[in-house]
């Protein structure tokens, strides 16, 4: 915990690559997470039930039931989608979770063509760091990234210690499926078992370790021009699916589908071996701010050094 700081007060800001402006966060369930991570009877309900992988079970079977599809309208106006980029007409969802983890139609995230470039795995505020092993004051000073328990070895922790690594944060709002960010060859999933804490700012603030203690996946992509790449999938508060839709051992291409999260927020690592890429400017100098930079799936985030 990070003490006196109230994680219940400040606003969530970021810069959005696409207007080149700072804006405000619309949080999904901004009210319940405020409660539960900055009252002390919601720290009572946090560590009882909320982090517990039955809630998000829970909550996702009511998400999956026909009276959810009810929710789709009402969320599509207040959060201000364009269902033009759909690849299924809002109507045709039967449940909030199909139009949770819905398609975009052919062309809607444009991948940078580029053969040194890496791009955004995921639409969402995202994070960049030169180095994985000195990674402090991520959105509260004092706070400090634990990359052996993030990935849960710490050989391969050391093997990427001074490799860059990126964060990437979905909420709610977004586009649900993750890509990958350049073209190789993916391994073997590893699955970690943990809890499913939120990965909201508001939950971060209060403690980073969130991130190396909810469940997670870690898969390696090997590819020509970038080393092995580390992609992680990391679940959250109501997010109990981390669905893979990739095949072991076949080749991808840069921007091709890896998976998807059912309903709620979660978040993408791509961590990177040393010397392997530049990051872009914008995101490391939003980053230096402790601000998360928004940008969408197919986007540069980083080149080949």
């Amino acid at each position: 915990m990070t003490g006196p700081y109230n994680s219940a007060v400040e606003p969530i800001r970021f810069f959005n690559r696409h207007t080149a402006s700072l804006e405000t966060e619309q949080v999904f369930g901004e009210g319940f997470l405020r409660w539960i991570y900055g009252n002390p009877l919601g720290a009572l309900a946090l560590g009882a039930w909320v982090k517990r992988p039955i809630f998000s079970a829970w909550v996702g079977r009511r998400m999956s039931t026909p009276a959810s599809a009810a929710r789709i309208a009402p969320f599509i106006v207040r959060y201000g989608l364009d269902p033009g980029e759909f690849a299924d007409p809002p109507e045709s969802f039967t449940t909030f979770n199909e139009f949770f983890i819905r398609k975009l139609k052919p062309g809607a995230r444009p991948i940078d063509a580029d053969e040194s470039s890496v791009v955004f795995p995921a639409d969402g505020r995202h994070l960049g760091f030169e180095r994985a092993s000195a990674i402090d004051g991520v959105f509260v000073k004092g706070q400090k990234f634990d990359l052996p328990k993030l990935l849960g070895d710490a050989d391969l922790a050391a093997r990427y210690a001074h490799g860059a690594l990126v964060l990437s944060r979905l909420c709610p709002v977004d586009y649900h499926r993750f890509h990958f960010p350049v073209a190789g060859v993916p391994g073997e999933t590893r699955r970690i078992v943990g809890p499913l804490f939120a990965v909201s700012p508001l939950a971060l603030r209060q403690c980073l370790a969130y991130l190396w203690t909810n469940k997670r996946t870690i898969t390696p992509l090997a590819t020509r021009r970038f080393g092995t790449v580390l992609l992680l999938d990391i679940g959250a508060t109501c997010v109990g699916t981390i669905q893979q839709t990739f095949i072991p051992g076949k080749p991808v291409e840069k921007g091709a589908e890896m998976g998807y999260f059912a309903f709620g927020g979660s978040s993408t690592i791509t961590i990177f071996e040393p010397g392997a890429v530049i990051l872009e400017a914008d995101l490391v100098e939003c980053t230096s701010r402790q601000t998360e930079l928004y940008a969408k799936v197919g986007g540069r985030m980083a080149r080949s050094a």
